[in-house]
């Protein structure tokens, strides 16, 4: 089965990109009147190139530098390039600013066209040649072949091909489907089938009787007729869209892969609505985003800083967008050298973790800069900040893992899903299950569980956090009502409403009742280390009660008997029992039945001790007549019995649990 890679032209204006391509391929890309008319490149082109068990698309670029912004739409998702070159020309100044664009863009693999060999003499040829190799020297071409071509006579040509087949066979061991992006450092370690699928539109037309189609390199993943995509629209909104048909290479095709330049046919979306710098994307994976923090690379040859503020044009993907540059560790990025920062965009993009970037001034003249997306979704961080420093820092680290914690603890109190690792981490989809659960053994992060049946994960910081501002929301609440033995739950999450999230407030309160750190239930709760503070006049009632209430027995009086001595106040009344309970002297049957601590006790030993007697069980009757008690009481401690474990009820009868 032929392997799909995407090959791209640079170079300068006129140094012969597109005669060269229409030489391999013979297809003109070339399409516009005004291409024709004026004989130069505007926009970019396609064609397609079969190299043995390589199937190519080939994207071919403009040289001009009024039209860099075309060249660089047409640069994502390029594997390898071939860097033109005249040879009655030589170097020349986009020759220099596509080399760095293709440097910025992360390329690792290319070839060297050195054209129009046939208008120069032999010296001629190798003085270019030299100034070739000085030129590509420290980058990703210095060992390139220069192969001298002539789209006229045809010389050099299978030479060419030869040496662009032997660069796509570099490329074969390892897929950049396994990386994030082209300026990702690392390798993943396997190819992914699940990695989701991706394609920045560069163009789009309508097909009569079929509709709009747009095009793209296809830069992760798969998709098959009849899937179901998100269309990011470049204002922030997202539609889904379906995939009516298909094609690749101009022919009709039922899937489309990473490593193909295709066609989709969409249904239901209108031409007008479409444009460059849109992405189409498996939903949701990409969320657009107005904040991205980045590495930044300051280029040598620009021989200017990048300082805090700076405005310019963000070019990322197919689309193009002013920005401001905001400096992390710095007030500015010499030249040659590298920093943090955040991009603040007027527009959103869709970026993924690891994607390369560009950087040009607000002018469209030059390229000053660029680097990698290390937070495709940011928020904005405080400058020279040590602790966000040093969370960015892992985000540019080899360790997938300490990628997801710093993904984690970036997550904040909103936690995130492990399927965001892919988008937020450079974490392939197969990985994420193995990094999620080292995080999770680890103690690194926790998984709550929300309403209704939601799972998330947040950093461990950030659940003791919040689990610490629940216990001093419920602290002060008892500060505020010290005879009230617990609150209701909804009151004490009510003042953390700024979170947003009552289910993950709700989970933390589970997890912290669990630890023993609050008790309580679905509607009350309480610190564990809290009790009641009562006044002489109140402790004095309190003595009286627990003593009324051992004299009494199994007849105890009703707690509402008391409501007079308290002036009438029955929560006051309930504190003061609830804190008997608390302080173990009371155990509470019903809100208005309560037993001396000696009492249930006394109970539970006499209600065991029968039953070993009669294994056959007890009655109501039985258990009234043993306690010496009477049926309106006899009943509730009944019940009071079987939900306290030690008895359950089978038929008439109370049997050992």
């Amino acid at each position: 089965m032929p392997r799909d890679l995407i090959l791209g032209t640079a170079g300068h204006i006129d140094h012969g990109k597109t005669s060269l391509v229409k030489a391999l391929t013979g297809i003109d890309t070339d399409r516009l009147p005004e291409e024709k008319a004026r004989g130069i490149t505007i926009d970019i082109g396609f064609a397609h190139l079969t190299l043995g068990d390589y199937r190519l698309g080939i994207v071919d670029v403009p040289g001009h530098e009024r039209f860099v912004k075309n060249m660089l739409a047409g640069a994502t998702g390029i594997d390898l390039a071939v860097l033109i070159v005249a040879a009655d020309d030589s170097v020349m100044p986009q020759t220099r600013e596509h080399l760095e664009i293709l440097k910025l863009l992360g390329l690792r693999h290319g070839v060297i066209a050195l054209t129009k060999a046939d208008l120069v003499d032999d010296i001629t040829r190798e003085v270019a040649e030299l100034e070739v190799r000085e030129l590509v020297r420290g980058s990703f071409l210095e060992d390139a072949p220069i192969v001298p071509t002539s789209a006229v006579t045809g010389a050099g040509l299978p030479e060419l091909k030869e040496k662009i087949r032997e660069v796509c066979e570099k490329l074969a061991p390892v897929s950049r489907e396994t990386e994030a992006s082209a300026a990702a450092p690392h390798a993943l370690a396997s190819v992914s089938r699940l990695t989701p699928f991706r394609l920045p539109i560069d163009r789009s037309f309508v097909v009569q009787g079929h509709g709009t189609v747009v095009t793209g390199s296809t830069v992760g993943g798969s998709i098959k007729v009849g899937d179901e995509l998100d269309w990011h629209k470049g204002d922030g909104t997202v539609e889904k869209v379906r995939v009516r048909s298909l094609t690749s290479h101009g022919k009709a095709t039922d899937e489309l892969h990473r490593g193909q330049r295709g066609g989709i046919n969409l249904a239901g979306v209108p031409h007008e609505a479409v444009r460059r710098g849109q992405e189409l994307a498996t939903p949701g994976y990409l969320a657009p985003s107005k904040v991205l923090t980045v590495r930044l690379h300051t280029l040598a040859a620009h021989r200017k800083p990048i300082k805090h503020r700076l405005p310019c044009r963000l070019h990322v993907g197919t689309a193009e967008v002013m920005v401001t540059v905001s400096l992390l560790d710095a007030d500015a990025v010499e030249p040659g050298g590298w920093g943090f920062a955040q991009l603040f965009l007027e527009d959103p993009v869709t970026v993924v973790w690891g994607q390369p970037f560009v950087l040009r001034d607000s002018s469209a003249e030059h390229t000053i800069g660029g680097g990698q997306v290390l937070q495709p979704c940011g928020v904005k961080l405080r400058r020279r900040h040590l602790e966000h420093l040093e969370r960015v820092e892992q985000l540019w680290n080899d360790d997938a893992a300490k990628r997801a914690v710093a993904v984690a603890w970036f997550a904040g109190f909103g936690g995130f899903q492990g399927s965001d690792l892919t988008r937020d981490a450079g974490i392939s989809p197969d990985q994420i299950d193995g990094v999620v659960n080292g995080l999770l053994t680890g103690g690194t992060v926790a998984e709550l569980t929300l309403p209704p049946h939601r799972k998330l994960l947040v950093h461990m910081d950030r659940v003791t956090e919040l689990g610490e501002r629940l216990l001093a929301v419920v602290g002060v609440l008892h500060a505020e009502f010290p005879l009230m033995t617990n609150h209701e739950r909804s009151k004490a999450l009510a003042r953390l409403d700024y979170i947003g999230d009552e289910g993950l407030l709700n989970a933390v309160v589970d997890r912290l009742i669990k630890q023993k750190q609050l008790v309580g239930d679905a509607r009350r709760i309480a610190r564990a280390d809290f009790k009641p503070k009562l006044s002489a006049a109140q402790r004095k009632l309190k003595d009286k009660i627990v003593d009324d209430h051992k004299k009494a027995a199994f007849q105890p009086p009703e707690a509402s008997s008391y409501v007079n001595q308290v002036g009438n106040n029955a929560t006051t009344l309930r504190d003061i029992f609830e804190v008997a309970v608390a302080e173990g002297f009371l155990v509470r049957v019903t809100d208005e039945i309560y037993l001396h601590a000696d009492a249930d006790a006394d109970m539970r030993k006499r209600v065991t001790d029968k039953l070993t007697e009669v294994p056959a069980g007890l009655t109501v009757a039985d258990i009234r007549d043993l306690l010496g008690t009477t049926r309106k009481y006899a009943v509730p401690l009944c019940e009071f019995l079987d939900k306290s474990g030690l008895t359950k009820r089978n038929g008439d009868f109370r049997v050992k649990a």
